[in-house]
């Protein structure tokens, strides 16, 4: 078989040197015949396999097959079922053969522009300092941030716990609640493992809590997270602007300190740029919302129905106030002159 090169070395012979098929032999040592083949085509020479029926051809209809039907089917189990039919082929052209169909039988999602009413929504999640958190006396503990943000208005709030258990991320949501003065119609979280139990249904703890509230609950799918993309957003914004140790940069103030026995940050509304709609949802958006019930004024316990974790308590514990000086303790027993 001819090469590209002296095909191409052919065809410059004959027609720039203009020499005879004869000559052009005597030259290469190619047979005139091959000669004559070489100038007949105008493409280049090149090697074409014979195509041979791979393992996988008499599965691939069956394949597709299952992808209707389940798009989300994992390669493993098609492998296996296939096995089961006969298929002795190998693993990466069986898996690479459909992670190449598989996106024909995924439905597309849709996306569209979403429009909040005033007091309509509440988006909650967790939020972890990348940094874990001083509570006294030299001390760190890990800590998480729960967080409620308005999807009308932006405004968010936030409380800082100590613990994922069901007592503790509800006293942040009521705390968060208290913060905004109002309640929603529903709130919205995706499946932490304090909130949702399985299948979409949330844990008794939490729907007991929202029957307290008298307020609705919406569980997001799994891997949902453009659906809460507000809260999402406003976490990103406290990475970036607040230090991992709670304190902020910007406007927003969260300085720790113990309240009820458990450790929450005051001040927690972070102030966003957004004047028009974020200082009007007192006055508008509150008629909105329901009012803020009494279950969500604290005293000494925490929210009735609620029980104190045990792990509050030992923080209440650690990040007590330093023993006062005798004198200054003198000066605080003596009478104020008026």
């Amino acid at each position: 078989m001819v090469g590209v090169e002296q095909w191409a070395e052919i065809r410059r012979m004959h027609r720039v040197e203009r020499l005879s098929i004869r000559a052009i032999g005597r030259r290469t040592g190619l047979h005139r015949k091959t000669i004559r083949r070489a100038l007949s085509t105008d493409a280049p020479p090149r090697y074409v396999r014979a195509p041979v029926e791979s393992k996988l051809d008499p599965f691939k209809d069956w394949l597709c097959e299952r992808l209707r039907e389940d798009p989300a089917i994992p390669s493993l189990r098609l492998r296996e079922m296939a096995t089961e039919l006969g298929y002795q082929g190998g693993k990466t052209i069986f898996d690479d053969y459909v992670r190449e169909v598989r996106p024909r039988f995924v439905v597309k999602r849709t996306f569209q522009r979403t429009i909040y009413r005033p007091g309509e929504l509440v988006q909650c999640d967790l939020w972890e300092p990348r940094d874990p958190v001083p509570v006294g006396h030299g001390q760190l503990r890990r800590g998480w941030v729960v967080t409620a943000e308005l999807c009308w208005s932006r405004l968010i709030a936030g409380a800082l716990i100590f613990s994922k258990e069901a007592p503790d991320v509800l006293w942040g949501v009521s705390r968060c609640l208290g913060r905004i003065g109002a309640l929603p119609e529903k709130l919205v979280w995706d499946r932490e493992g304090a909130i949702h139990v399985g299948g979409g249904r949330p844990t008794e703890e939490f729907a007991a809590f929202c029957r307290q509230l008298e307020v609705g609950w919406i569980i997001l799918d799994a891997g949902d997270a453009q659906a809460k993309g507000v809260l999402e957003r406003s976490h990103r914004f406290m990475r970036t602007t607040s230090s991992p140790a709670g304190g902020s940069r910007t406007r927003s103030t969260s300085s720790c300190s113990s309240t009820a026995g458990v450790i929450a940050p005051t001040g927690a509304c972070i102030a966003r740029p957004v004047p028009s709609r974020h200082s009007g949802w007192p006055r508008s958006a509150r008629g909105c919302g329901r009012s803020r019930p009494e279950c969500l004024i604290w005293t000494a316990g925490s929210w009735p129905g609620c029980r104190r974790s045990r792990i509050c308590a030992s923080i209440a514990t650690t990040t007590r106030s330093p023993p006062r000086s005798p004198a200054a303790e003198s000066r605080s027993a003596s009478p104020k002159s008026t």
